[in-house]
């Protein structure tokens, strides 16, 4: 199972670390790129490690986990455990390395524990430090809204291009339609004229 785990995280850490620029106007899905479902042998990490809580020494759940830590291999190295606090306030986040946990099944349910955490290791251990300041609340917002601006245009296009491709059949038949009934006006008040002329040039 640990092992399936680590598979999982590591697959995972190098698809989000690898970004493939597809340039395919044309709508075709370019082959070994996209995955299309979930298969037996793959797990995803929202449903089995982020967010799981993990147990400690005496069996009691000491926090959960919340980041994964990836090396310069893209590799997971350890995990990052929220203990203490009260939603969200006053929690410490401590680093833990991967290879110290311990995964077992129960009713169905994946464990996570951590043998070595003890209540006494827990409050001696300093919060984990970061090389890189996380990104602030405004810029969360900010990049969320830009998304969502993207988005909303991508959608808008394609109605547009959708709404085009229905309508111009449509529109090119009434333009023919018009075209006719234009050159039938138009000889009918030729048509007109020329018995008009005649007319006058029998009174005369």
């Amino acid at each position: 199972m640990q092992r399936l785990i680590i598979g999982l995280c590591t697959t995972i850490a190098l698809a989000l670390a690898s970004v493939t620029t597809v340039h395919a106007t044309d709508g075709t899905v370019p082959e070994g790129i996209f995955y299309k479902s979930q298969q037996p042998t793959q797990y995803l990490a929202a449903d089995l490690l982020l967010k799981a809580k993990v147990k400690g020494a005496d069996g009691e759940i000491f926090g959960d986990i919340e980041d994964l830590i990836l090396n310069e291999y893209n590799q997971v190295e350890g995990v990052i455990i929220g203990v203490g606090g009260f939603l969200g306030v006053g929690e410490k986040r401590i680093g833990v390395r991967y290879s110290a946990l311990q995964f077992s099944e129960k009713d169905g349910q994946t464990v996570v524990s951590l043998p070595q955490a003890t209540k006494e290791v827990i409050k001696a251990l300093k919060p984990y430090k970061r090389a890189r300041p996380p990104k602030s609340f405004l810029q969360g917002v900010t990049e969320r809204a830009k998304e969502l601006a993207a988005k909303t245009s991508e959608t808008t296009k394609d109605a547009y291009e959708k709404a085009k491709k229905q309508v111009g059949p449509a529109l090119e038949k009434a333009q023919q339609e018009a075209g006719k009934a234009y050159e039938k006006a138009k000889e009918a008040t030729q048509q007109a004229i020329d018995s008009a002329k005649k007319a006058t040039q029998q009174q005369q």
